[in-house]
C-alpha cells in the first residue's frame, strides 16, 4: 500500500470527527489533527482505535502520542504495516 493509498483510508476515517470542514476538504500530510481539524482528543483516540481496525495493526502509546498530524500517522501506519 503506497502512502496516496494511505492517506486517502485515513481521509476516510477523519471525516466524521473533522469540525472544520474547509481544512478537511484541502488536507495535505501537514494537517494537524487538533489545530487544523479541530478534533477533540477523545475523537483523536477514536480515530487512532479506528486505524488500527482498518489498517488491522496496534497502534502503542508512545506512537499514539505522537500521531498528531497527517504525516506522522502515514508513517506510524506505513511502519506498522511493514511490520506484519
Amino acid at each position: 500500500m503506497n502512502k496516496e493509498e494511505v492517506i486517502a483510508r485515513l481521509k476516510v476515517i477523519i471525516k466524521p470527527y473533522a469540525a472544520n470542514i474547509q481544512a478537511f476538504e484541502s488536507l495535505t500530510e501537514n494537517t494537524d489533527f487538533i489545530n487544523d481539524l479541530s478534533i477533540n482528543s477523545a475523537n483523536l483516540v477514536d480515530i487512532i482505535l479506528d486505524i488500527e481496525e482498518t489498517f488491522d495493526v496496534v497502534i502503542d502509546n508512545t506512537d499514539m502520542e505522537r500521531m498528531l498530524d497527517v504525516k506522522t500517522a502515514v508513517e506510524i501506519i506505513e511502519t506498522k504495516l511493514a511490520e506484519k
